[in-house]
């Protein structure tokens, strides 16, 4: 498929510590299409972290093939990796990540700070970013000053704000409640309605509800695969 987002061929990892040694990807073979909302869960030890920083660019394979929005990505160097992951990958992750000296709206501004963007273009495209996710009103307000969805909007408006090929949500709601977290899931499903491929790790089968495609992994493998209807995600999110 030429519109292929992410593209895994045979990826092994092992981990070493002294002697011991614990395989935590074996043979992982996964393509995802530009447009997918993919969910990807397992227990504890599964293997989905470990693929999920492989896929974002942490960590690296010790064989096997990655393509990145049709890029080979093994011959980069950290200083590649570090730019591809700014322009080409957003993440999104539990513990929100913002910098609590900063405004919403600065912390939304930080990923354009490293690319180098003008800073009127800089102030206007964290605007944008923030009113589409609903806080337009709070942008000059800190992180300690908002709630723990509204932390965790301003997170994804950040990262967003790149326009990345990927967006990847690393269990997003785990520090939220139940209607935060709806809240929350209903914003990934509006982006990815409007074309945004997202990858989310998650161990809770209601919030990968919201994907339109789940995958199983145990024990370093993907044991099932299952898409999921526009109709049913339309459905939960009515709901």
């Amino acid at each position: 498929m030429d519109n292929l987002v992410i593209s895994l061929k045979d990826i092994w990892k092992t981990y070493r510590t002294g002697l011991i040694e614990l395989t935590a990807l074996k043979g992982i073979n996964l393509d995802i299409a530009a447009g997918e909302f993919t969910a990807i869960m397992g227990p504890s030890g599964s293997g989905k972290s470990t693929l999920m920083n492989i896929i974002g660019c942490l960590d690296q394979k010790d064989s096997g093939v990655y393509h990145l929005n049709g890029s080979d990505i093994k011959d980069l160097n950290q200083n590649e990796l570090a730019l591809l992951r700014n322009q080409e990958i957003g993440f999104v992750f539990q513990s929100f990540n913002l910098l609590p000296k900063l405004t919403l709206l600065g912390n939304v501004e930080l990923p354009m700070v490293y690319a180098a963007i003008k800073r009127k273009e800089r102030a206007k495209r964290a605007m944008d970013a923030l009113d589409a996710v609903g806080l337009a009103q709070w942008a000059e307000h800190r992180p300690n000053e908002v709630s723990g969805g509204q932390k965790q909007r301003a997170a994804i408006a950040r990262a967003m704000v790149m326009k990345p090929a990927l967006l990847m949500a690393d269990e997003p709601t785990g520090n939220l409640d139940s209607q935060s977290s709806t809240d929350i899931m209903k914003v990934f499903q509006e982006l990815n309605r409007a074309g945004t491929t997202i990858i989310l790790i998650t161990h809770e089968s209601a919030i990968a509800a919201f994907a339109t495609r789940i995958l199983q992994v145990v024990d370093g493998q993907i044991v099932s695969d299952t898409s999921q209807s526009r109709q049913a995600q339309n459905k939960k999110a009515a709901g």
